[in-house]
């Protein structure tokens, strides 16, 4: 749970995509376009309807001329391409008139409980007309211009759980297709990325005529729906560390059960091989402008290569007495920290019967524990089982207290501030667990070991926050996330890559170390294709042959 551990991980067949696809597969939903109301440049209302086995959801979608200069990818952007709401059952025409009034409007809307999710995106533009342009005359888009993007549209901010009048988590948790992480958020996404299919073919129609074509299935498959995440997401982590813990704990749990799986050596050529071949296109797809992160993308392709060679190695030799999975990921143990933690995410992928049953427990409620009874004594030892970690950080020098965290008050989106010269530090957000942890400790020193909680927080009342987390996470080692979040050097892209691998995102772009662009869905079936069994397999998936 150290940042650069985190920054480097990769989405797994745990994720929430792949486990919402699993579900829809096995549960047989069926996907019906109900509105399709678009002007020959493609203006206008779409409602798509996801049919669950109990009921159904909605994605309302407005698309709405867009001046190119106010084309953004900001939090702070006032107007879009595309806006979306997630409709709890099917609208009737009330709702429509409702949702187009205030939709549009995004942040500044009014919505009710029926809207369990609010999301807005803009074209990436130059793929977006080139693939319009060539389905109109008749022609599948260019391969290598579908690959070097990877999606039509680009969210710019999928809202859920409560936020701006929206049903809170409460309302829908208890659903059986909802009660995973993030899965109605991952349904909205999932129902877009169909959208914005559904419109480059309707613009090519209105274009070509009967000329017109429609996307080849393959490179339907292969487009995804694009994602532009800052710091909006970080805190999450911070806010809610048993579920982290839940994550990470279904994550180390899968790999340990493949590493002790008994597994014929040819079974484990068979899985891996294929998978390998992939990853290597994968990730020679993969190309982002940031120099760290592309020198990363360079290293992993040795090491994939290299990986492919340990596999092929064991079928050429007696099957290692450790196991063929546990000498793969030895042989792994020298790569860089991003090549081990894509090996690990492969061996996973690579044996889904045997792992795939830890994706149904990842988000049971979080108990808050506060007890004033317990002894300071008690409390110096649970700080040493579980905090020493914080005494790595040396608090009195100014770098590391430089970083804060406040909310903006326009936007309500978190901020991260410079403690020595910006404003607003007396509304900081309480993620600097390190330092309060580290205060705390320092002021036990000077109290009586006999003091109860209750007396501790009447003589330092602001302890109060970080002695519940304390006694809260007790027993949830990965709840923490073992870093100083409020030092110079922080990188808060760290935090949003983890998050996003955990969600199923693919071919991180950094832009800063304060966001970044992603994939989603990229390779993932389309809804009519749920019960192809042949399209099962489709994580780090590779552009197909042209036609």
């Amino acid at each position: 749970m150290r940042l650069e551990r985190m920054g480097a991980m990769h989405a797994t067949r745990l994720s929430f995509m792949p486990t919402l696809i699993r579900r829809m597969r096995r549960e047989e939903w069926r996907f019906e376009k109900l509105r399709l109301e678009l002007d020959d440049s493609g203006y206008g209302r779409t409602v798509l309807a996801a049919h669950a086995p109990e009921r159904s959801y909605a994605l309302v979608a407005f698309t709405h001329p867009l001046d190119p200069g106010r084309r953004t990818d900001r939090v702070i952007a006032e107007a879009w391409d595309a806006t979306f709401s997630l409709f709890d059952g099917l609208p009737g025409a009330a709702d429509l008139e409702r949702l187009a009034a205030n939709t549009p409007r995004q942040e500044a809307g009014r919505f009710t409980a029926s809207e369990l999710v609010l999301s807005r995106a803009n074209k990436s533009v130059r793929l977006f007309e080139h693939v319009v342009e060539r389905l109109a005359a008749g022609a599948q888009p260019e391969v290598d211009q579908v690959a070097r993007v990877g999606y039509l549209m680009r969210t710019t901010a999928v809202y859920g759980n409560g936020k701006f009048g929206c049903a809170d988590r409460a309302c829908i948790e208890t659903r059986a297709e909802t009660r995973g992480a993030f899965q109605v958020e991952m349904l909205a996404v999932y129902l877009i990325r169909w959208f914005t299919i559904e419109l480059v073919e309707h613009l090519a129609r209105r274009r070509g005529g009967a000329a017109a074509v429609a996307l080849d299935p393959a490179l339907r498959r292969f487009i995804g729906i694009g994602n532009a995440t800052g710091l909006g997401m970080a805190p999450f982590l911070i806010r809610h560390p048993i579920l982290v813990h839940r994550w990470v704990v279904a994550r180390e749990t899968a790999l340990a059960r493949v590493l002790a799986r008994p597994a014929r050596t040819p079974d484990a050529r068979e899985r891996l091989a294929p998978l390998l071949k992939r990853v290597a296109r994968h990730l020679r797809e993969w190309n982002v402008d940031d120099p760290l992160q592309q020198r990363r993308i360079v290293a992993l392709r040795a090491e994939i290569d290299a990986l492919d060679g340990v596999v092929e190695d064991l079928t050429n030799r007696r099957a290692p007495s450790r196991g063929p999975w546990r000498a793969i990921h030895e042989a792994a143990s020298g790569f860089s920290m991003e090549g081990q933690e894509l090996a690990a995410s492969l061996l996973i992928e690579a044996n889904g019967e045997l792992v795939d049953d830890l994706a149904e427990n990842l988000c049971d409620p979080e108990p808050v524990v506060y007890d004033p009874t317990m002894k300071a004594s008690a409390l110096r030892e649970s700080i040493e089982r579980n905090y020493a970690w914080t005494r790595a950080f040396d608090f009195s020098k100014p770098a590391a207290r430089q970083r804060f965290w406040y909310y903006s008050r326009d936007k309500i989106e978190p901020r991260l501030g410079d403690r020595y010269e910006e404003p607003g530090v007396e509304v900081e957000m309480p993620l600097g667990v390190a330092w309060r942890v580290a205060r705390l400790e320092r002021d036990l020193r000077g109290l009586s070991a006999d003091l109860t909680v209750a007396e501790v927080c009447r003589r330092r009342p602001g302890h109060r926050y970080v002695i519940r987390r304390i006694q809260t996470l007790d027993g949830y080692p990965y709840a923490e996330i073992r870093d100083n979040l409020t030092d110079r050097s922080t990188r808060p892209i760290d935090l949003l890559r983890f998050k996003l691998a955990f969600f199923g995102a693919s071919k991180f772009d950094p832009k800063s170390d304060l966001w970044t662009r992603i994939t989603l869905y990229q390779g993932a079936p389309t809804p009519h294709e749920l019960q192809d069994r042949d399209l099962e397999d489709w994580t780090f998936p590779a552009s197909p042959a042209p036609a």
